[in-house]
């Protein structure tokens, strides 16, 4: 059995054992009428956004598509396209099973911690094991059929596309609503998250799903996809690859095992004697990592490699375990940052933010030094190919990683649904500790995704170096005297904050109407606060899904003619200094903003719990106010980072040769 067709069945199983997690979870109750009724107007709101959500992104493939299909070979525009449907299909999965997972896990909420977190699990679990089903399906089939990594560019860039549009966009929804039903609700009003009575609730639940699950889906999608074709076009460069057995295959083998691993440590996610969430969660992910570990041993014995390339797989898995408890620090309310962040909350907001940004900002430190460690040791063992080798043992674990982010938004809407249609305080406790693990869980798959992002970009950046060579240009030289190489680099560095000040602008506009909208409501509609009158829920989701679709426009812009103006009037060399530009202040920027919000958010969280006052106290108002601030950072613009670094570097692979025939050059 060849190695394509082995990964290709490997693909389906995670695919077919999806299908029977999602069985699963549907066979669940659903609770009572009034619950089925608010998580049918989540679901509503959900699925028509993301129908108008692809319809736009729609207009912009189909352009794209006739365009490579006009400038490359065939294969390029198939790959494409084949990458933007199913990166939509990913985001579509995820999105659907969320909406109905999150009233099953309110209804079993009633039971107790263990059988809320078995479905609210088994819900994230369906995402995770169908992206990696999806994205090793699509590059085993393709390469199956091409038999050339090269050949498969387009398929990278479809997929970071689509992320890319997915990312902004269900960043600026959730965010949007989230912030316009806090500023109002809790600041102005004085009532609890998720209170029916607020205009933007469901808005705000909508907002966790197209945000969270379709968002994150489509973007792991998009990194498993790219990280394993950037190893692969680095195995066909004998120089790069040291001439190893299979070298072109042997990511899609190591991808294979993993699938089964993943597998198996879905089965110990449960509560053990000292019933703590997070260490059932972390408990199936280092039994993931374990297994996966033992495999890769076996499959680099088999294939006749170097022990030294099994090495760099124990790397990347170790860059996962360092990146997790190093995010886990930074944005749990059990360690020092978010209690002090809390703390400084007693003295307002300007101190809260105050805080808050210098933890975000100290929380890059460790993940830079373990990355850099990472390559450092990986390039020592195996050169550039064993970097990109140990990218894709990260990206190995995806399917658990992505369980335990679309388990966070599924807790998250359980808890507005218990609140909502008015269930018991016991019910609201256990959503609520299943809702504070997911926070963090969120903040560590954010902090997963920039990390194995800056491994795949650094394997990318390899790549484009050799297509260019191999396109006639002779050898390249960033030598950082040349003018053109330090413009390039200052503009790629520019590229992630102006691209970050757009989407948290969108937010901050957005958010903008919900607060005039629910003030509106608030005066006009009587009866909303006593629980006679019923909101106008539909006015919201309205203003968000509108707003979010206009402004998810320019990101992608931004992204797309960036690296197409710089190619053609600067030329390779300055093309280059762009891609390095832009991965280092977007990794940067990406661990700021995702671990200053996650943090902004956990402490508001932990003053709810009682601490510092409690709810409705100076201090929790000060801590809402940074919870608003850290919305945008940590939904919106820090993950879609990641999006926009992969964007443009697949994006200059892909268009390296037309960038040698008919650059201008001209300096």
């Amino acid at each position: 059995m060849s190695v394509a067709l082995f990964a290709l069945l490997m693909s389906l199983l995670a695919l077919l054992y999806s299908g029977y997690l999602s069985f699963r979870v549907l066979k669940a109750p659903q609770g009572s009428d009034k619950m089925q009724e608010i998580a049918g107007a989540i679901r509503e709101g959900a699925m028509a956004y993301m129908a108008r959500q692809y319809k736009t992104i729609t207009i912009f493939a189909v352009a794209i598509t006739i365009l490579l299909a006009l400038l490359f070979d065939p294969p390029i525009a198939i790959g494409f396209v084949v990458g933007a449907l199913l990166s939509a299909v990913s985001g579509y999965v995820g999105l659907n099973i969320s909406v109905r997972a999150n009233v099953r896990t309110a209804e079993v909420a009633k039971k107790g911690v263990a059988e809320a977190l078995k479905v609210a699990f088994n819900g994230g679990a369906v995402t995770g094991m169908a992206v990696v089903g999806l994205a090793l399906f699509a590059i085993s089939s393709l390469y199956m059929y091409y038999q050339d990594p090269l050949l498969l560019v387009g398929l990278g860039f479809g997929a970071s596309l689509i992320s890319l549009f997915a990312r902004v966009g269900g960043g600026i929804y959730t965010k949007a609503a989230d912030v316009g039903a806090d500023l109002v609700g809790k600041i102005e009003a004085g009532i609890p998250e998720d209170d029916p009575r607020n205009p933007a609730t469901i808005a705000d639940n909508v907002g966790d799903n197209v945000g969270d699950c379709a968002g994150m889906g489509a973007d792991l999608y998009e990194t498993y996809v790219v990280t394993l074709l950037a190893a692969m076009l680095l195995a066909t460069i004998p120089s790069v690859s040291g001439m190893y057995n299979a070298a072109v295959e042997y990511p899609l083998m190591l991808g294979s095992v993993a699938i089964l691993a993943s597998i198996i440590g879905t089965w110990f996610v449960r509560l053990g004697k000292n019933k703590s969430i997070m260490m059932a969660l972390y408990k199936g992910l280092c039994v993931s990592g374990l297994i996966a570990a033992i495999g890769f041993y076996f499959v680099t014995k088999q294939t006749g490699n170097p022990m030294s390339l099994f090495y760099t797989t124990l790397i990347g898995l170790v860059i996962t375990l360092c990146i997790t408890i190093i995010t886990e620090y930074y944005t749990s309310t059990k360690y020092h940052p978010v209690r002090k962040i809390a703390e400084s909350s007693e003295t307002g907001a300007g101190t809260n933010l105050i805080s808050g940004l210098a933890f975000g900002l100290q929380s890059t430190l460790f993940p830079v030094l373990v990355i850099v460690a990472g390559i450092l040791g990986a390039y020592w063992l195996s050169g550039l190919y064993g970097v990109a080798i140990a990218a894709v043992s990260m990206l190995s674990l995806t399917g658990m990683v992505i369980a335990l982010d679309s388990y966070g938004p599924i807790t998250d809407n359980a808890g507005g649904i218990a609140e909502m249609s008015g269930l018991s305080a016991t019910v609201r406790k256990v959503t609520d500790e299943l809702d504070a693990v997911g926070n963090t869980t969120k903040a560590v798959t954010k902090g997963y995704a920039i990390g194995s992002a800056a491994l795949a970009t650094l394997a990318l950046f390899a790549a484009f170096v050799e297509e260019v060579i191999k396109g006639g240009s002779g050898e390249l030289n960033f030598i950082l005297t040349e003018p053109v190489v330090l413009v390039g680099l200052f503009i790629g560095a520019m590229l992630p904050f102006i691209f970050s000040a757009v989407c948290m602008t969108a937010v901050g506009n957005t958010a903008h109407k919900i607060v005039i909208e629910v003030r509106r409501q608030f005066k006009e509609i009587k009866g909303i606060m006593d629980g006679s009158g019923k909101p106008e829920y539909a006015k919201c989701v309205d203003i968000v899904t509108s707003a979010a679709l206009k402004n998810m426009i320019l990101p992608a812009v931004i992204a797309v003619v960036s690296p197409v103006a710089v190619g053609m009037l600067l030329g390779a060399e300055a093309l280059g200094g762009l891609l390095i530009g832009v991965i280092l202040s977007g990794l940067l920027m990406a661990l700021f903003m995702s671990n200053a919000g996650a943090a902004w958010d956990n402490a508001k969280k932990y003053i709810e719990d009682g601490n510092h006052g409690g709810k409705g106290s100076d201090a929790h108002k000060a801590a809402v106010v940074g919870d608003t601030v850290g919305d945008p950072f940590k939904d919106t613009a820090g993950p879609a980072l990641n999006s926009l670094i992969k964007v443009i570097n697949t994006l200059a692979i892909v268009f390296a040769p037309f960038f040698i025939a008919y650059g201008l050059t001209l300096f």
